[in-house]
This record gives C-alpha cells, sequence and structure tokens, in this order.
C-alpha cells in the first residue's frame, strides 16, 4: 500500500506573550488531509536553520498559506509599510527562495492569499499595499462571524487554456475573498489564470513548469469539501503530489 503524499504547509512566526510560537490555521491542514489526500508536515520558519534543497527532497509538495501579515515591500521595491503593518521577516526569508527552488525542482506547489502573493514577488512582481476604489470588494469587515467572511462575495472570470481551465473551472465563477493587497506588477514567467471583475489578477501559474504550479488569491481551503471547483484544486493538487511520492519511492528502491 502506498503511503499519503507528505504536503509541506508553511506556518508564521507569531508570538503569545513573551514566547516565540510557530503558527498555522487548522484550514490549511485540514484541505490537504481531506481534498488532497495527503500528510500535513507544518513547515517551521526557520530560514537559518532549515535548508531549502533538504526540505525539497522531503517532502512531495508544497502548500503556501495565508497569513495574518503581509510580505515587507522591501522585497519588491516598494515604499514602507503603514505603522503597525504586520510582518514577518522569517517567513520572507524562507518561502520567497524556497518558491523558486521547489518550482526549479518540480516539486508540485499551490499558494493561497500571502502564498499567492509569495509567488509574484518570488517571481519579481509587485504588490498593491492597499486595494482602494470601486469595483470587487476584496476584504471583509474583520468583526463579520468567520463564515462571512469566507462566504463568496464577488465574480472571478477563469482565463481559457490554463491550469483552472483544465481542472475543469470555465467562465465566471463566484468566489471568497479576504486580503487587503493583490497583484500589481506581474511576474516573470507568470500566465494569468483568473481575474476579478475589478480587473485585479486572482490566479497565476508558471509558464513551463515541470510540475503543478499554481497560486490563488482566493481561499478554496475554506469548506473545501462542499464546493466542487474549490476541491478540483487541492484533488489536481494531491494528485501530482502523489506521482512525486511515487516516483520518490521507486528512486529509493532502486527501480
Amino acid at each position: 500500500m502506498s503511503r499519503p503524499p507528505i504536503i509541506g504547509v508553511t506556518a508564521c512566526a507569531w508570538q503569545i506573550g513573551p514566547h516565540a510560537v510557530q503558527i498555522s490555521n487548522d484550514k490549511y491542514s485540514q484541505a490537504v488531509a481531506t481534498a488532497a489526500k495527503g500528510l500535513p508536515f507544518i513547515l517551521p520558519l526557520f530560514p537559518d536553520l532549515l535548508d531549502l534543497a533538504e526540505i525539497l527532497e522531503n517532502v512531495d509538495g508544497l502548500l503556501f498559506t495565508g497569513s495574518p501579515s503581509n510580505i515587507e515591500p522591501k522585497h519588491y521595491g516598494g515604499l514602507p509599510s503603514p505603522p503597525g503593518t504586520p510582518h514577518d521577516a522569517a517567513r520572507d526569508q524562507l518561502t520567497l527562495p524556497l518558491w523558486r527552488a521547489a518550482v526549479e525542482a518540480g516539486v508540485p506547489v499551490l499558494g493561497i492569499c500571502r502564498g499567492f502573493q509569495e509567488m509574484n514577488v518570488a517571481f519579481g512582481g509587485t504588490l498593491h499595499q492597499q486595494l482602494d476604489g470601486p469595483g470587487a470588494e476584496h476584504e471583509p469587515p474583520s468583526n463579520e462571524p468567520v463564515e462571512d467572511q469566507y462566504a463568496r462575495t464577488h465574480a472571478m472570470t477563469v482565463q481559457p487554456g490554463g491550469v483552472l481551465s483544465r481542472l475543469g473551472l470555465s467562465g465566471v465563477i463566484e468566489v471568497n475573498s479576504v486580503h487587503g493587497q493583490g497583484i500589481a506588477r506581474l511576474g516573470n514567467g507568470l500566465r494569468v489564470e483568473a481575474v476579478a471583475e475589478d480587473g485585479l489578477v486572482e490566479g497565476l501559474s508558471v509558464e513551463g513548469s515541470k510540475a503543478f504550479a499554481l497560486g490563488i488569491q482566493w481561499h478554496p481551503e475554506w469548506q473545501v469539501m462542499r464546493n466542487p471547483d474549490y476541491l478540483a484544486i487541492f484533488q489536481a493538487f494531491g494528485n501530482a503530489c502523489r506521482k512525486r511520492a511515487g516516483r520518490r519511492a521507486t528512486a529509493a528502491n532502486g527501480h
């Protein structure tokens, strides 16, 4: 019997009182276990202790999660963040190079929200530090019940011929939206997969990638088993991770 694929799930560096801790929202690992049918492995943010090559040698896929923090603007040539903006320097230091290394190594990757923004920055793109103006509402009030925050709130158009289209997502679909920042200039070698009604990029893939490499601004992990289009994303990611696990097992057995 083959083992489930080991899928690294990025954590966030946080502080609880005097203690430095790693946090990870349950919904990401739950989606890995239920929809992708993988074994979630929480990846702590110790950029000075963890070697990128060793991480990639020991996982079958990587899920770059959302986060309470924003990428420090210095990584994409942006102006300093407004006072009080939450940052996570350790996460930036680990995940930005890890994105590039994983794609180069052919490790399946899925980025969600901050993870999607990391994807764009890792490939040389930039971000809007605060989305303003008319159009789609992207950031719900934080005092709303979580069910309302993650409800489908705006339309998004899937671009034909891409990864999402091949997964069966097509035309205009409704997605949830829980983010205050977004893609400004597109990263090098990235393909737009979906666009919100106000023109904001909602999905990206890597042109010519060796394996599954997708980033999405919305949150398909939320109640993933109830939503066929969300489920299709995690199933495809899980299948790609299983293929890598099979190749690794074959190589380990010397066959």
